[in-house]
């Protein structure tokens, strides 16, 4: 057995085979799942399917002109998304444009004219007390919900302490019912008799409920009718309430002013969605002076989200947690209500009177600076104009698809048409290749439409074109090297695998610089140069994979056919064409005679 040389190491074989069938294997389970979750086609963007687009511009309050800044508008932009997603839209875009302009981009197929109200009033921030949650539809209560803490005096912490003991004591042996509606049975449940006894209080001052009544109860005689009817309406409301409906979430707070109990839906830690009946407003967002996500390292809270409340908001703050300390779950919760929809709904247990308050939980630091963010929109003295609308046609985002797709084809044809003259017989792998990396491109296009709401836009179509010329120049790059063994008189099979590691750090390094300047365009462009930017990644990415695992390997099973090897001159690499040197040989010296003694007559 003879050893590599010193200094080199032996090749591993190639097992072109493996790598063909993993990457087929990959197309075959992507456009599986391309049926499987029934988006045939890309989701396309509003220059091409056609939609509206919104511009909107932030005015301030008068003496209030640094009020428009980046932190601001981003947060604008946030809730404005979240507006536009609860109209069920999942393909909108909202962004800023400019240093005082957001611009609302809606597809074709939503109603124009809500979206329109709904991103242009001023979002309303209100601290509401739970009086009843459960989850929507499960008939039970919701899961356990983040804390809020703060600073209290001794006194206070006694008497929410007291105050919890004594509830513990009335509540023992009580059970809860399951009704849809939140209700409790007679007599029994604390959480039952105080949210009845809010709603009824909310719907008529002089409305006092029996110490047994329950939410669906009816109110004492001692009510009025409209009160009664009042707190009847509501608790019907709650109890038909679906939130896993986005219609019934945008509207399940229609109508209720700041000083009227409600109902409104929000997601829980789990993801799940609850309902609440909510009672009247005691705190409003403008009473809230700052918010921040901060990371608390002196405990095990992880991330957490402080507010510091205004002087006028800190006395309204101290008094609502104080009642809310003295009663059970959930009416010791109080909700944060933003545009009608709970975004948080931490529980207290002491009266926070110190003007600031953290609020704990399970939290990420993306979930605390959106929940930090929120809080602070509240108090934003922003308001926003619309200075224009513009309504794009399904004509004429037809034509302009029509127009890329004609210039995507001429690009194509232009690039088959090089490698056939060009390269013969390898242009047929360069053509493989090709349409592999299309399958692949537009089935993961088709996919990322529903997983990240990707919308095809047109300069995602020039990305895609672009991405062509990209593709191509890797397959030049190893043919030329593939070339160059074969100029240096190597056959075809051992060139092939010479030239690839060579071959393979130029279309890297290539490849890299592409990635990275598609990745510094999407990072620092908003709006549609973002879709060029994605695009050019994605097929920079696949660039790499169909090089590696279809391309190589192909090349390397052609490499054993007689029509490439043997060099065919409409094969492509025809040593002669190419200019070949001859193989190099060794050459025998004459063997030298035995030494012994010399005859005098040769001398």
């Amino acid at each position: 057995m003879v050893a590599p040389k010193k200094g080199r190491a032996a090749s591993a074989p190639s097992r072109p085979g493996r790598s063909l069938a993993l990457i087929l294997i990959a197309i075959v389970a992507l456009t599986g799942g391309m049926f499987a979750s029934g988006h045939t086609t890309p989701r396309l963007g509003i220059d091409l399917a056609g939609g509206t687009s919104i511009t909107l511009r932030a005015v301030p309050e008068a003496g209030q002109e640094s009020a428009i800044n980046k932190t601001n508008m981003d947060t604008a932009v946030e809730i404005m998304e979240r507006r536009v997603n609860g109209l069920g839209v999942s393909e909108a875009e909202v962004q800023t444009q400019g240093d005082r302009n957001i611009i609302v981009n809606i597809p074709k197929g939503t109603n124009s004219e809500e979206a329109r109200e709904q991103v242009g009033t001023t979002a309303k921030l209100y601290f509401r007390p739970v009086l009843a949650t459960e989850l929507s539809g499960a008939g039970v209560t919701g899961s356990p919900s983040p804390s809020a803490t703060g600073n209290a005096s001794d006194e206070a912490t006694d008497e929410a302490t007291d105050g919890a003991a004594d509830q513990d004591e009335a509540t023992e042996g009580d059970t809860a019912s399951d009704a849809p509606s939140g209700s409790a049975s007679a007599g029994s449940s604390p959480q039952g008799r105080a949210a009845s006894d809010a709603l009824k209080a909310d719907a008529s001052p002089s409305a006092e409920a029996s110490d047994g009544a329950s939410p669906s109860a009816s109110a004492s005689p001692s009510a009025d009718a409209s009160g009664d009817d009042a707190t009847a309406a509501l608790q019907e409301k709650y109890a038909a309430l679906d939130c896993t409906d986005a219609a019934a979430r945008a509207k399940a707070g229609d109508g209720a002013k700041q000083g009227d109990s409600m109902v409104a839906c929000g997601q829980n830690s789990q993801g799940q969605w609850q309902k609440y009946i909510l009672g009247p407003a005691a705190v409003d967002g403008t009473d809230v002076d700052k918010s921040e996500a901060v990371f608390n390292t002196q405990t095990a809270a992880g991330w957490t989200v402080t507010m510091k409340f205004t002087d006028g908001g800190a006395k309204k703050f101290a008094d609502i947690t104080g009642e809310l300390a003295q009663n059970p779950s959930p009416q010791n919760q109080f909700a944060i209500v933003l545009d009608n929809e709970v975004v948080s709904d931490p529980y207290v247990s002491q009266a926070l009177t110190g003007g600031s308050a953290e609020i704990s939980g399970t939290f990420d630091q993306e979930e605390a600076q959106g929940l930090a963010n929120m809080l602070s929109y509240g108090a934003l003295p922003l308001t926003f104009k619309e200075d224009s609308v513009t309504t794009v046609t399904a004509a004429l985002g037809g034509e302009q698809l029509e127009a890329g797709l004609i210039a995507g084809a001429i690009g194509l044809a232009l690039v088959i048409l090089y490698l056939l003259v060009y390269y013969r017989g390898l242009s047929f792998i360069a053509v493989a290749s090709l349409l592999i990396s299309a399958a692949l491109t537009y089935v993961i296009m088709s996919l990322l439409g529903p997983a990240i709401g990707f919308a095809l836009n047109l300069p995602a179509v020039c990305g895609a074109i672009v991405a062509i010329g990209i593709t191509a120049d890797s397959f030049i790059v190893y043919f030329e090297r593939v070339r160059d063994e074969i100029r240096e008189g190597r056959t075809l099979r051992p060139a092939v695998e010479r030239a690839w590691p060579r071959a393979r750090r130029t279309i890297l390094v290539s490849d890299f610089v592409s990635f990275l300047a598609a990745a510094v365009l999407f990072i620092v462009t908003v709006g549609k140069v973002q879709g060029f930017a994605f695009t050019l990644g994605l097929t920079t990415l696949l660039d790499v994979v169909v090089v590696f695992l279809f391309t190589k390997p192909l090349l390397t099973l052609m490499a054993r056919r007689r029509f490439f090897a043997s060099g065919h001159k409409w094969s492509g690499l025809d040593p002669k064409s190419l200019g070949a040197k001859p193989p190099l040989r060794r050459t025998r010296r004459p063997a030298r005679p035995a030494a012994g003694p010399v005859d005098p007559k040769e001398a």
